[in-house]
């Protein structure tokens, strides 16, 4: 607490001595209409002379009033402008130590009637810039698509074999929405992501490589998720409302409702789908001599609801007062099937094990967010403070019924019955404070402190059916508890030249941790902080060419359930198990970009991961079991280049694609035996929009991935193509999508795994291909309001939630 407290005081006096020395005062003033009417919400620009650059810029509220505060001395002139007015401006006047009102500046309405307006340019699919890409969902085709597959269709973004988002051949990945962390990753990001229709996304950010102020975690970078928000002035929306079918049935709706008045800003999202759907998985193994043909079908129904609520208050031009509330919940009945036969050297059948496993599982989340943002000066100068807390629950009622057969197929004895319930959530505390002093038009600084505190629990009770009734089984019976404190402070600066930006800066983070099983009677303790340094580099040949450079270090810590050292059996042979011994990874990566006119003419990245955590399986020869665990691996290299960005090849033909390669490499210690494997691979991607007359569009994408390693998993080839087709109608408020998915069936996880006593040949399908129909429509007053953008003080522990 000594430390957080110094760093507060650090923080106010950095403000103090800025207050101090600035001689700053008032400028305010009215616009109105040639009937002297006020013009609420018209953009006025404050700009200094001689230069006549633009210092501020605001709209104005309700009574046509602006007013620009600490504004330094000099001479200006105020600019003023309105869509269906003609611009106009003040005389110039100086500011020297006292209020200044400027006179009524009156703004005149276009005499011309506007018969018919054509938009000539549009808003790019893949907008390339200094630090980041941004994907502009609005401009694809989302027909059907749940977040994750628009993610996935992402420059440089992949899925492995557990939906886990891979950016740039990394994985470690943290996502955030609306600029806060989203708290979550492995099946709980995934369960989420797949439950939130692709046509409320607005933008994805991939920043691979992020400044000091975010969290060190994450080694392969970010992915903000923007959901649409409209930021007009009075009572607005949209809704969409789809379905699809593959081999089961899917519907899904929601709507976007937006009240921005006065001083307030509001919005509402709410979320809702059925969906019915299936992964099939199959494991040939190799034991010894005899061989094991396993087949396991999963059938999950979900019913998801998504919401989020929240609002700003600006008390003034100064102070704006912040708060969101978002969850979702996503209730699942599954019905899993799993059959195994197993074959001599001979290769005749010597049995057979089959097992039923219907499940009642649900998955809840809850996040309340309260922020304060106070604008210090004119340049840009802010203090920013936000609390958050986030609960996660999920619970699981499942049975077990293992049915053991012969060569020929007699049933051996009586079923075993068996059933699992159990419960865990997780508790996230945060506290943030950001301060940003800009000491000039090039040169700013950043500094920020932030606290959270984690507490993760966990309940398994497995009972096994016996002649006297339910016994309970106390080999996998399981309480897990943990705690985890993270604290840190960071520092940056931000210095621009003539054509040079650099900005570097340094993180400091202390992690403390403590867990309990008591299953195993195993206890965690861990305590230590580390440095991670970033510096970005930017360089503007000319008004077309740009070139960037990065490097940062981060850190990749275990999530909460992979240091359980519990085993959870999936079916009788396979099992999943947790390990308290798990350590973070950290990783340096540096980055390199050229583009031309945002053409993307080549990105190199490159990474050495040092004790990167992967999935290890161990098999029992004797027992037929395997089971998988996961493991620091010694070092993991990723050398990462792509080419290709979104090209108009006619005024009605839009052609986006990019070709990558890769180089990655395993090396570790398994199992006390040398594990040792690399491999060149590469990829295209090509994305097609078609614009047809009255209003409809054809869409195609495409991609192929080669072979490649990934972690200790061989994968294999995987391609697929989509087709679809678009119309807008009424006043283009409403637009109507078909898309067919994966139309060849071709998209499937395919990997061999050999290492050891291990030789396996796994295969994960699901319901790729399949036909949607999806209908959207906006509706409200479209007067442009600007609206703030925020980022809240969340973290990457919420992204640990249930990473195996």
């Amino acid at each position: 607490m000594n430390r957080l407290f110094k760093t507060a005081l650090f923080i106010l006096f950095i403000s103090g001595i800025q207050t101090a020395l600035a001689q700053t005062t008032k400028v305010s003033g009215t616009i109105t209409d040639k009937s002297n009417k006020a013009l609420d919400y018209a953009s006025v620009a404050l700009i200094h002379l001689p230069d006549s650059a633009s210092v501020a810029l605001q709209a104005t509220n309700q009574q046509g009033v602006y007013a620009f505060n600490d504004v330094k001395a000099g001479r200006y002139l105020i600019k003023a402008l309105m869509m269906g007015y003609d611009k106009n401006q003040s005389a110039s006047f100086e500011v020297k130590a006292t209020t200044v009102k400027v006179p009524v500046i009156v703004l005149t309405d276009h005499s011309q009637n506007l018969k018919e307006v054509n938009i000539v340019s549009k808003m790019p699919v893949i907008d390339q810039k200094a630090d980041r890409v941004i994907v502009n969902v609005e401009q694809m085709n989302t027909a059907g698509d749940n977040a994750l597959e628009v993610i996935s269709r992402s420059p440089g973004v992949k899925l492995d074999k557990d939906d886990n988002i891979v950016l740039k051949g990394k994985s470690g990945i943290n996502v955030m929405i609306d600029g806060k962390m989203s708290y979550m990753s492995g099946q709980e990001l995934t369960t989420y992501l797949k439950s939130l229709p692709g046509s409320v996304l607005s933008k994805i950010e991939l920043i691979s490589n992020p400044p000091a102020s975010f969290d060190a975690a994450g080694t392969a970078g970010i992915i903000n998720i923007k959901l649409k928000r409209n930021k007009m002035q009075g009572f607005n929306g949209n809704m969409n409302l789809g379905g699809g079918y593959g081999r089961y049935e899917k519907v899904y709706g929601g709507t976007n409702l937006n009240y921005n008045i006065g001083k307030v800003s509001t919005y509402l999202r709410l979320n809702a789908g059925h969906y019915n759907s299936y992964n099939r998985l199959t494991l040939n193994r190799s034991i010894g001599e005899e061989q094991y043909n396993q087949l396991n079908f999963w059938h999950p129904v979900t019913n998801s609801l998504n919401y989020s609520t929240g609002a700003d208050y600006f008390m003034n031009e100064k102070h704006t007062l912040g708060i969101m509330v978002k969850g979702f919940t996503a209730p699942e009945e599954t019905k899993v099937n799993s059959n195994s036969i197993n074959y001599n050297a001979a290769g005749t059948k010597m049995g057979a094990t089959s097992m039923f496993n219907p499940q009642s599982n649900t998955e809840k989340n809850h996040a309340f967010n309260i922020n304060y943002r106070y604008k210090t000066d004119s340049l840009g100068g802010e203090l920013g403070f936000d609390a958050d807390y986030v609960r996660y629950d999920n619970s699981k009622n499942e049975t077990f019924t293992n049915t053991y057969l012969d060569a020929s197929d007699n049933v051996i004895g009586n079923p075993i019955d068996l059933r699992n319930m159990g419960m865990g959530n997780v508790a996230i505390y945060s506290v943030k404070a950001d301060y940003t002093l800009n000491f000039n038009k090039t040169f700013k600084m950043e500094t920020g402190w932030k606290s959270s505190w984690v507490k993760s629990q966990s309940d398994v009770r497995f009972d096994s059916l016996k002649t006297a009734g339910w016994i309970n089984d106390a080999r996998r019976t399981n309480q897990f508890l943990y705690h985890e404190n993270i604290n840190a402070i960071y520092l940056s600066s931000d210095q621009s030249f003539k054509n040079i930006q650099i900005k570097a800066g340094l993180r400091a983070e202390q992690t403390l941790g403590n867990g309990s099983s008591s299953g195993t009677n195993t206890l965690i303790d861990r305590k230590y902080w580390k440095l991670f340094p970033t510096v970005f580099v930017s360089l503007k040949i000319d008004s077309n060419n740009l070139l960037t450079a990065a490097y940062r270090k981060s850190i990749n810590r275990p999530s909460y359930s992979s240091l359980n050292p519990f085993t959870f059996y999936s079916d009788p042979y396979t099992a999943l198990q947790g390990n308290p011994l798990l350590q973070p990874s950290f990783a340096n990566s540096f980055e390199l970009n050229y583009s031309i006119k945002n053409f993307r003419v080549l990105t190199l990245s490159y990474s050495v991961n040092n004790g990167s955590m992967w999935e290890v399986v161990y098999q029992n020869d004797a027992t037929k079991e395997s089971i998988s665990r996961p493991e620091n691996l010694n070092r993991t290299t990723n050398f990462y280049m792509a080419t290709g960005s979104p090209v108009d090849i006619t005024k009605w033909w839009n052609n986006n694609t990019e070709v990558s390669a890769g180089f990655n490499r395993t090396q570790s210690a398994v199992q006390g035996n040398g594990f040792n494997a690399f491999s060149w691979n590469w990829s295209v991607m090509m994305d097609n929009t078609i614009t047809l007359p009255k209003n409809y569009s054809l869409t195609t994408y495409a991609y192929y991935d080669s072979p490649s390693v990934s972690g200790l998993f061989q994968s294999l080839g995987s391609y697929q193509l989509n087709i679809g087709a678009k119309k807008t109608f009424w006043k283009k408020n409403a637009t109507l999508a078909l898309k067919v998915n994966d139309i060849f069936n071709t998209n499937s996880f395919r990997a061999n795994l050999e290492y050891n006593n291990i030789k396996t040949y796994w295969r994960n399908e699901w319901e790729s291909r399949r036909v949607n129909l999806s209908f959207t429509y906006k509706f409200g007053n479209m007067k442009i309001k600007t609206a703030r953008s925020r980022s809240t003080g969340t973290s990457e522990e919420e992204n640990r939630v249930g990473k195996n």
